[in-house]
């Protein structure tokens, strides 16, 4: 996949990108009125939103430090 630095896109793409990151709806590119792309920004989850959604471990494992 090719990849580009915000500030290497043009300033009117920037502007939009902006402002899809602070409404957080995508932004579709049209061509002649017909959608032609979409461009969703990539959500960052906090380390509590994941650590949230795992599993609690429920096997026993061995006791590494030698106690008990």
């Amino acid at each position: 996949m090719t990849q580009i630095t915000l500030s290497d896109l043009p300033e009117t793409l920037q502007i939009l990108l902006n402002q899809a990151q602070k409404t957080g709806e995508p932004l579709t590119i049209t061509e002649n009125g017909i959608p032609f792309a979409i461009i969703s920004l990539i959500k960052k989850k906090s380390l509590l939103e994941i650590f949230a959604t795992l599993d609690d471990i429920e096997e026993d494992f061995p006791n590494v430090d030698g106690s008990g």
